[in-house]
Order: structure tokens, then C-alpha cells, then sequence
């Protein structure tokens, strides 16, 4: 017997492809500024990586801003490479006018602070959106480029046409850059929002009680059916790597997909679900922060209680 899935699914490709759209449209209005073009750059550190992963992801991101006409450059430093060298490289490119946006590729060496690495990004070409200043911002409700994933999430949100305002939400996952950052845009948009983890008590139930329901604790199946409520919009940030079947490393999410999109209203997908969108922000981030250093203002970024530019 096929059972027929309730959920409408929340295509990360589908959406990213439209903003990368937008995007094009935006590197190519700034390239033919009447007061002179001003080119999109931007620079990402990668530093000693052994990483396949991070390397592999590198030259996706490569491939993917020269699509939307994004100039890329990598900064590819060896092995060896102290934190004070890599604070050097980014001191640089904080002062280069060429530069558009900077971010730095994890994980960095065993040894490094990426946190302070990463702090020390200028905050108007803090294309992650992880410089303490606008994480800071997003709380304040003032402009700010935001972190990718968290901005990727509401975008999906608002991309089911649900209404926001009034809801509950109930964000599972509260680390620095995903889970609290989402947290505060819900409460931004007015919905009533829980935050809570893999440890809160009653977990289940508050799940249940969810209009809008985000997964992003980091462990595998984690959502199951019995936790959605019916028609609830579900978002999975979980990407989790574990053996499949027949012995093979697989992909998943936080949420038990098969048995959850039974259920929910509305699901994202693991993988094609938030990462593809995630990309597409770091990407509208590093625009952003090009028109506003042109003097433009940008349109993609975080106003007040604004959505950005749709």
C-alpha cells in the first residue's frame, strides 16, 4: 500500500534558484552604476584544510558566485599557518576597499579560535552574519546582515505563505549562529515563540503545540510523528551524517521525514531543503554589504521588523 503524503514540501533548490536570481539582477545593477560600477567581491579564508569537506565546499561556493557574477577569490593558507597570520589576512581584507565581504571556512586547526577569528571580520563584510555586532543588531531589531542558516529558515517560512504573526513557534536548538538567531527573527515577526532543546522536559508536548515547528538540535531523527502537530509548518536544519542500510554514509535531518510528512503541513527537506537557501543568503549577504558600502543602502538585509527584499 502507498500512503500518500499530507505535506507540501518547502524546496530549498526551487527557492534558491530564485534568489539567485534577484542576486544576478543586483551584482549586474551595481556593475552599471551611473557614478561608476562597483564589482561584488568576495574573499573566504580557508586555512591548512585536510577538510575534504570544507575544500569540497570552497569550490562549490567558487562556481556558485561566479553564476551570479560574484568575483571569489580563496585565500588558500597552508599548513603551518598560525592564528596570528590568519588574524593578519583578515585585518587586510577588513582595510581593502576591493573587498566587498569576507568569510573564514570551518573548522579552522585544532589550536585556532574561530570565534575570535571570526569577531574579527568587519561587521559591514560580515557575509555569515556571525560578527558579535550583528548578531547584536538582530536582537535590537536594527540593520544588519544576518547569519545564513537562520535567515535561510525564515525565508522558507515565509516562502509556505503562512501567516507568521500570532503563531507559536517552537525552535528546537539554540546555538549561537542557528537556533537563537531564528528565535529572534520569529519573535521580530511576532509569533510567539519557544526555545527549547534536546534535554527540555516535556519536549514532546511543546512540539505539538507548534504552528511552526524548527528542528536544529543536531540529532538524527530527533521529530517524529507523534511530536507535529497536524498542518505545522516544519523546517529541518539537522544535517547529520550516519550509516544507511546497507552500510553506506547517508544524510538526515533532525526530523524522521517519512513519518513527520505524514503529518505536517508543510516539510523541508534533508538534503535540498535549508542548504541550498543558506547558500543563496551568504550570497545575498555579500550584495548587501556591497550596496551598503556603495552607499546604496541594500535591500536584503534585516530593518526593524522588515522581511527584506522579496
Amino acid at each position: 500500500m502507498i500512503r500518500v503524503m499530507a505535506a507540501r514540501i518547502i524546496d530549498g533548490r526551487a527557492l534558491a534558484r530564485a534568489y539567485r536570481s534577484q542576486i544576478t539582477d543586483r551584482v549586474e545593477a551595481m556593475g552599471a552604476r551611473e557614478s561608476g560600477g562597483v564589482p561584488v567581491r568576495l574573499d573566504a579564508i580557508l586555512v591548512g584544510s585536510g577538510d575534504t569537506g570544507a575544500r569540497v565546499y570552497a569550490q562549490s561556493q567558487a562556481r556558485t558566485c561566479r553564476s551570479v557574477g560574484i568575483h571569489y577569490e580563496l585565500h588558500d593558507l597552508p599548513d603551518g599557518t598560525d592564528e596570528g597570520e590568519v588574524a593578519g589576512v583578515i585585518d587586510s581584507l577588513n582595510a581593502d576597499a576591493v573587498v566587498s565581504a569576507i568569510m573564514l571556512h570551518l573548522p579552522v586547526p585544532e589550536g585556532m579560535d574561530a570565534y575570535r577569528l571570526q569577531a574579527r571580520i568587519g561587521a559591514d563584510k560580515d557575509c555569515e552574519g556571525v560578527n558579535p555586532a550583528n548578531i547584536g543588531n538582530i536582537v535590537y531589531g536594527r540593520s544588519s546582515l544576518v547569519p545564513c542558516t537562520a535567515l535561510a529558515v525564515i525565508r522558507m517560512i515565509e516562502s509556505t505563505g503562512v501567516e507568521v504573526p500570532g503563531s507559536r513557534a517552537v525552535v528546537v536548538g539554540a546555538s549561537n549562529h542557528v537556533g537563537k538567531p531564528i528565535a529572534v527573527l520569529l519573535m521580530r515577526r511576532d509569533a510567539t515563540v519557544v526555545s527549547c532543546n534536546k534535554w527540555t522536559a516535556g519536549l514532546e508536548d511543546l512540539c505539538r503545540s507548534a504552528d511552526i515547528l524548527v528542528a536544529a538540535a543536531g540529532v538524527p531523527g530527533l521529530i517524529r510523528a507523534g511530536m507535529v502537530r497536524p498542518g505545522a509548518v516544519v523546517v529541518d536544519v539537522g544535517v547529520n551524517r550516519i550509516e544507511g542500510p546497507g552500510g553506506e554514509r547517508v544524510t538526515v535531518g533532525d526530523v524522521a521525514y517519512d513519518e513527520v510528512s505524514g503529518v505536517a503541513g508543510w516539510i523541508s527537506p534533508v538534503p535540498g531543503g535549508v542548504g541550498p537557501v543558506t547558500v543563496a543568503m551568504l550570497l545575498q549577504n555579500a550584495v548587501e554589504a556591497a550596496e551598503r558600502a556603495a552607499g546604496g543602502g541594500g535591500g536584503g538585509g534585516e530593518e526593524g521588523g522588515a522581511a527584506g527584499a522579496e
